[in-house]
Formats: structure tokens, sequence, C-alpha cells
């Protein structure tokens, strides 16, 4: 396997690693995720200038085609017509809602985190498109807020002071609210912060009424239109994002993105995919299968990293069983190719380390061409030795991002 790319991390200049995790965890105790703290890490991650420029625009790029891609699947379905999606790729997408086939929208994607890893030779590439609830964004400004407080840079980064009209940019004219759970949502601080950035009100499902409200921030777990939510919400108010955009961040349909971005836009991908295999492709499937001792293979449907099975990693008896469950039924799973994950300096027990990282930056879309994308983004880092699952539910912690 490829030698994991080595984040650039600042020069501790004489800091104490374990003073500086101590004070990070006392400057965001009040910060939360699920029933525990939000896990930070003291030690930020830097990009360059020149590969944010580059990163930005490929980013813009994705997720104005992936907007296309949902806008098409509940159209005209022109990309299927044309032989470069095919047909069952999209009849078989289990968040596809046939309730809004032959609907419009002005806007389907209005709100992405995309889920970026960075190769051995430096690119980026993308892990997942996350569309129906991407969160996190207000978790990235708690970060940087304590980074900054730490580190008291002479040069720092690019601001994000930015989000409330980034924010504003993607719900549009009207009145607003951000519907959330409550308290058993895990992000549910951040949907308080979201409300107060945004000076509008902060709206649990319990005893809801749309009425007077024309544009509805969905953070609730319940992202299908058939839900009591959905029932509530469709055709009363405007939602972002709305509903039916799983089509576009479905694991299968990743593996056309790409395609996607040459059809609608006609130009070239700035922002390449991890290889998604199609396993529904026989002589694709025939190929995975022989190496699949070399891939990462997961449910079609499955999120947060359950069901994944990374199979150089794995005993041989997971890889034959998962062998085994995609000869069987191929359609319910997708394989990748395995990325090492870039490694960043963290800080581990009082000591520097290095670990695991992927990358969650946010694109926000408008009407017609306005877009903007968050500076950075929420870097995930992995806090157990060799560990590649980032996620918060699974022992992960997090990054503040510098884009210098």
């Amino acid at each position: 396997m490829a030698t994991p790319f080595r984040e650039r991390a600042p020069d501790l200049d004489g800091h104490d690693p374990a003073a500086l995790a101590g004070a990070a965890g006392v400057a965001a105790a009040d910060v939360t995720f699920g029933d525990g703290p939000f896990v930070l890490d003291p030690v930020p991650r830097v990009i360059s200038a020149a590969d944010w420029a580059s990163l930005e625009a490929g980013l813009l790029q994705r997720v104005r085609a992936l907007d296309a891609f949902c806008a098409d699947v509940y159209g005209a379905r022109r990309i299927v017509r044309d032989g470069v999606v095919p047909a069952r790729v999209v009849e078989t997408i289990d968040t596809l809602e046939p309730a809004l086939c032959g609907t419009s929208q002005d806007r389907w994607i209005g709100i992405a985190g995309l889920d970026l890893v960075r190769a051995p030779d430096g690119r980026f590439l993308v892990l997942e498109d996350n569309l129906r609830t991407p969160s996190g964004m207000a978790y990235a400004v708690a970060a940087r807020v304590v980074s900054l407080m730490l580190w008291q840079p002479e040069h720092p980064p690019v601001p994000v002071d930015g989000l409330r009209a980034m924010l504003r940019l993607a719900l549009g004219p009207g009145r607003a609210v951000v519907l959330t759970d409550g308290p058993s949502n895990a992000a549910y601080w951040e949907h308080q912060w979201l409300a107060e950035l945004l000076e509008i009100p902060l709206a649990e499902v319990d005893g809801f009424d749309p009425a007077g409200v024309d544009v509805v921030y969905r953070r609730t777990d319940a992202w299908q239109l058939d839900s009591d939510v959905g029932r509530l919400l469709h055709g009363r108010v405007r939602v972002v994002n709305a509903y039916g955009v799983g089509v576009g961040d479905d694991k299968l349909a990743h593996a056309y993105v790409e395609d996607m971005v040459r059809y609608y836009l006609g130009e070239e991908p700035g922002l390449g995919s991890v290889r998604t295999y199609d396993l529904g492709r026989p002589e694709v499937a025939e190929e995975a299968l022989d190496r699949i001792e070399e891939l990462v293979v997961k449910p079609r449907a499955g999120y947060g990293g359950e069901g994944v099975v990374i199979c150089p990693h794995a005993s041989r008896d997971d890889v034959e069983r998962t062998r085994e469950a995609v000869r069987a039924t191929p359609e319910d799973y997708i394989a990748q190719e395995l990325v090492p994950l870039s490694e960043h300096a963290t800080v581990v027990d009082g000591e520097v380390v290095m670990r695991h990282v992927d990358l969650r930056p946010f694109v926000f879309l408008g009407a017609g061409d306005e877009g903007a994308v968050y500076p950075g983004g929420l870097t995930r880092v992995a806090l157990e030795e060799g560990a590649l699952v980032v996620n918060s539910s699974q022992n992960g912690g997090a990054k503040d991002t510098w884009v210098l």
C-alpha cells in the first residue's frame, strides 16, 4: 500500500502539547455532539492558498453538477436517455422519491458537505457526497475560535466570518426557521448555534406549524418525504435541502459524478472521485471480486461507516463473507479503492503523534449562478492509531482547517 501523504502542520514553537490539548478542551467545553463533548484537537490543519483555489473551484463545479442531476432525475432523465448513467442506477436508488417525479425546484441543493480524502500524491479526492442533511459547519467555526485563541498567529488564516451570508444565500428570501428534532438529535448544539447566527427561530418538530413560514432549513434526521416531517412540510414551504436530493448522494451514483460534470456543465472535472465500482456491471463486479482483498466494500444504503469492510485490514473470514454477500446481491453494495488517508500531527495523551484525517468542506448554492464555499471546512481525525474511520460517533475528533 502507498505511504499516506503527510500534511504540513504548524510548528508548535515551544507550546506544550498537553497544555494545548487541555486549553482546547476547556475552551470548547460548551460545544457538544450527542451525549458527549466536541473533541477538538489543538493542532490545526493548514492548506495552501494555491491548493485551496483549485479545491474551491472543483467543489462548486461538482455541487452544481449534482444539483443538475437531481433536477434531471425528477425530470426528463436526459442523462439516462443519452446513455451516460445506466437506467438501473437511477431506478434502484433507495432514496428516490417517486412522488416528486415530474416536479421542479428552483434549487435542489442549497447546502452540501462533501467528504474528501487526500491521496498519497497530495490530490484531494471525494469519498462521499453528503446532500440530505450535511452537518459540521458550526463545529468548524467553534474550532476556529479556539485555535485562534490558542495560537494567536502573526499571519492568521482566511477568516470564516462569511458563514451567515453563505447560509442566507442558500436559504433565499423570506421568513425562515431552523427545524430540529430537539435535544435527541446528536447535532442539536449546532442547530441552536445556526438559528442564533441567522437570527431566526429554532423550531422543534413536535407542534410545529409552518403557517407564515417561507423556508425551512430542515435539520431533522427524518429526510424522507414519507415521514411526519415530510408530510407536514411538502407543498407548504420551501425546504433546504429539498426532499429527493438523496439521489445525488447515493453511493452508486457517486461512480458517475465526474461524468455528470462533463454532461451537464460541458467541463472537465476539477475535483476527482475515489474510484467507485458499479458492481451491477458484470465485468466490473468480476474485476472487483478478483481483487476484493484490496478494496473497501460498503452497503449501498449504509451511512456513518456502518457495515463498511476495509478488506485489506479485515480478517480472512470477514473478507470471504463480504465476497459471498457481493456475489449474491451485487446491486446492494459498492466497492471503492482504498485511499490511505493522509496523516496530520495530533495530540493524543499529551504527545504529538500522526493520525489519519479527512476533510468536510461546505458548499452553498443560491439562485442562478450564485455559489460560495466555506474557507477550509472541518477536518475530522481518527484518534486511534491506524484507524481510518473519522466519524465522531466512532471515536473521531476534529481540527480547525486554516486556508493561508
